[in-house]
């Protein structure tokens, strides 16, 4: 062994001990005439003495520069009074040290270790620095330590860990596929998985009864704060378990998990949310219930009224009017600010954003200040201060539009906009349930019925007459697990009937030619005696990057990609050899690089 000890974890305890110590060289200091040089490994920093009484090791250190790779031998001791470091681990003690060895020298990082405000494109060219910092450190054995405890949680209770391939059939669920072509079969691909669902049920058609595996997805999609085209769940599936049962199951491991690594403690049980409550509310299915703001609906109160661009959208049934209540904001935003979040809400395809500003209740629609008074009858005015519950010095925002979608994406990103901006969060953690959704969503360009999850969800109706009926208002055995605003995790007891199965690919425009092609051999499994089965995926990466903080899953992903899905440490994607793709079959025709 190179070393005796980690710099990070030595202690008081080790006073008058010899020790052997490897790192990077973290800082060093000439303090007239004695060299100190702060050791950093991935526990943290030591604080190495060197004395001029020792010629050879003093000459060494006197040499040495930051992020070389040194080992050092020495005594452990008491710092000095007066140089006592209370804000490091290791500021009681340092080494005094007898022998210093050079492994490796360094050219002069581009960025220091405790530099704030990184560009990231040159921390993601150079990650292999940028992982030695202890902000990126820390996150990595987070990571770790969260893979472990949910690895014990489940091999505690019954899952077998069991892998599934990486190379398989493109099958439909969402994104698009990263396609491998075969040399074997020329002219034919495997995809690489979006996810293991197919092969998960086929386990639980095996007799598995517990699965769980920890593995990478992907996904060719636009990229996001939370999203990666390669990126990690814990997958899980279970037999002869409901809805009920499972959901349990796995709060329980999340509220163990919590408590273990952050002393956090959620509820127990977690609150429950139907889809519909959630959108109504607060525009979202994912709804973030630190944020005290709410949504409103106007839609009947605006049917009658002679302005349009209200009374259009609440005369459709697919519609909406809402409001949003600001408590106080007449005084906190001023016009440029409001003009600002008109501007934020366009991006989600708002045409305005009308508003009220509540100045005095007490003066009736004399204290009110807003462009659109005019067009609202007295009557309108008075119902909307009262079903939103408005008070002196209030601020109410508008959304309309004939698309309910447009309302709810537009008034739910303002309201967490608002939240951010405002300081508005009224606690640290908030945990729930979203259950309840629907099963279908019509696609109006193609003119054809879409999952809302995938073709494999149950409906919550036993029947095919009922689902052929009324798809539109037929709900799923569906369920999301949501932390902070941010979708942890998400499952759904699966179809286990042939015939269901069939209906509902049916619904979805796949034809039975169709559907054995993309997955027959899912179909075939189901006439062989299939189990009642459910389960749901947690993104391990997203659990990661909440407990630590962070505001992206790159920042808990060791070599992630960028933005635009590369790969700044290794060139990645890069053209292939023209021998390589002749061996496959594929010739690359010239074009424009996408901006």
């Amino acid at each position: 062994m190179m070393r005796s000890n980690y710099c990070g974890l030595l202690d008081t305890r080790l006073v008058d001990q010899d020790v052997e110590l490897c790192g990077w060289v973290h800082r060093r200091r000439d303090h007239g005439g004695v060299i100190f040089v702060d050791l950093r490994d991935r526990e943290g920093i030591a604080q190495i003495v060197f004395d001029p009484d020792r010629p050879e090791p003093f000459a060494i250190a006197d040499a040495v520069r930051n992020e070389y790779v040194i080992q050092v031998k020495g005594k452990v001791r008491h710092r000095p009074a007066g140089t006592i470091n209370a804000d490091m681990p290791t500021g009681q003690i340092e080494v005094h040290a007898h022998e210093i060895t050079i492994l490796n020298k360094a050219l002069t990082p581009p960025f220091q270790m405790d530099e704030e405000h990184l560009n990231d494109d040159i921390r993601l060219r150079f990650r292999y620095i940028d992982l030695r910092r202890q902000e990126m450190q820390k996150n990595m054995k987070l990571r770790s330590r969260v893979t472990r405890l949910l690895r014990n949680y489940l091999d505690d209770h019954g899952f077998l860990d069991i892998e599934t391939p990486m190379l398989t059939k493109a099958t439909p669920e969402g994104a698009r596929d990263y396609l491998v072509p075969s040399r074997t079969h020329p002219g034919e691909f495997f995809a690489l998985p979006q996810s293991p669902q197919l092969f998960k049920q086929l386990l639980m058609m095996s007799g598995m009864d517990r699965y769980y595996q920890i593995v990478r997805c992907f996904r060719d999609e636009d990229l996001r704060a939370d999203r990666q085209p390669e990126f990690t769940q814990i997958d899980i599936e279970t037999s002869f378990m409901d809805e009920m049962d499972i959901t349990t199951m796995m709060e329980d491991m999340m509220r163990g998990l919590f408590s273990e690594v952050l002393d956090v403690h959620l509820p127990n049980p977690l609150p429950r949310m139907k889809y519909s409550e959630a959108i109504s509310r607060f525009g979202i299915d994912r709804p973030d219930l630190r944020n005290p703001l709410e949504l409103t609906e106007l839609s009947d109160l605006m049917k009658e009224v002679e302005f349009k661009v209200f009374s259009e959208p609440a005369r459709t049934d697919k519609g909406r009017v809402a409001a949003l209540r600001l408590p106080n904001g007449g005084n906190l935003l001023t016009r440029k600010q409001i003009d600002d979040y008109t501007l934020f809400v366009a991006q989600y395809g708002a045409k305005g954003l009308a508003y009220i500003k509540v100045n005095d209740l007490s003066k009736g629609k004399e204290g009110l200040q807003s462009p659109i008074l005019k067009f609202l009858p007295d009557h309108v005015i008075t119902a909307i201060l009262e079903r939103t519950g408005s008070v002196s010095g209030d601020l109410i925002f508008f959304g309309a539009d004939t698309k309910k979608s447009v309302v709810n994406d537009s008034l739910g990103a303002l309201r967490n906009k608002l939240a951010e901006d405002l300081n508005l969060n009224t606690s640290q953690w908030q945990a729930l349930w979203v259950t309840d959704f629907p099963m279908f969503e019509y696609n109006e360009g193609e003119k054809r019925w879409d999952s809302l999850h995938h073709p494999f969800t149950a409906p919550q109706v036993d029947s095919i007459e009922a689902l052929e009926a009324d798809p539109g208002h037929c709900l799923s055995r569906a369920y999301d697990l949501v932390l902070n605003g941010t979708e942890l995790g998400g499952g759904s007891i699966r179809i286990h009937r042939p015939d269901m199965q069939m209906a509902v690919l049916r619904l979805l425009g796949i034809g039975k030619e169709e559907a054995h092609e993309k997955f027959g051999f899912l179909i075939n499994a189901l006439d062989y005696g299939c189990p009642p089965h459910g389960g749901l995926a947690f993104g391990l990466d997203r659990i990661v990057m909440l407990m630590a903080g962070a505001k992206s899953i790159r920042d808990v992903i060791a070599f992630p990609k960028t933005q635009s899905a590369s790969c700044l440490l290794t060139s990645a994607p890069s053209p292939a050899p023209e021998k390589q793709l002749r061996e496959l079959g594929i010739r690359v025709k010239s074009q424009d690089k996408p901006q």
